[in-house]
């Protein structure tokens, strides 16, 4: 954990070689993430879920409504790595993704919902992969060329990193 409430678990580090034991604890990650993400919301109001994590940030709300924003970007991601040849992804503008009305004002269930439908049928993707896909390229163009199984690392921490936001705000607060 940091004190930079920005990264509360800290920035990702990409790993070297991936083993077998890592990708299999990625996936688990990955498969875990909407239940954590369920249960740091637990209890949260509808006043709480307009906070800010910190300041300038975006809300509780808009924190719930990126993660399957993002997600579905990976998801889409890895389904083009598998049946293309090292595809161009697209990047997409998260901050005024999460400006817009679904993002800033919909109810978080709707996403809660999403997310964990969204993992459903990444986790069937993932564990059904074979050594030689995860090891299957992309190009992303800020990242550069990168390998499925360093894409699984990425997303394994980038939920852990939101719920984290969410229940460090709830420590902080006292929720």
């Amino acid at each position: 954990m940091t004190e930079d409430p920005r990264y509360p678990i800290g920035k990702f580090q990409a790993p070297g070689e991936i083993t077998p034991v890592m990708r299999a604890e990625y996936i688990r990650q990955v498969a875990e993430a909407p239940e954590r993400l369920r249960t740091a919301v637990r209890g949260v109001t509808a006043a709480q879920f307009g906070t800010p994590y910190r300041e300038g940030g975006w809300t509780v709300r808009q924190v719930v409504h990126h993660l399957p924003d993002s997600h579905m970007n990976a998801y889409v991601r890895f389904k083009l790595a598998l049946t293309e040849q090292e595809p161009l992804v697209k990047t997409y503008e998260e901050a005024l993704w999460a400006e817009l009305p679904d993002g800033r004002d919909a109810d978080p269930e709707i996403s809660l919902t999403l997310f964990e439908m969204l993992h459903n049928r990444w986790g069937t993707l993932l564990q059904g992969m074979s050594v030689d896909q995860f090891r299957r390229t992309l190009r992303h163009p800020a990242m550069g060329v990168m390998p499925l199984e360093h894409m699984l690392a990425l997303y394994a921490w980038h939920g852990r990193h939101h719920v984290a936001q969410i229940t460090s705000l709830r420590k902080r607060m006292g929720w």
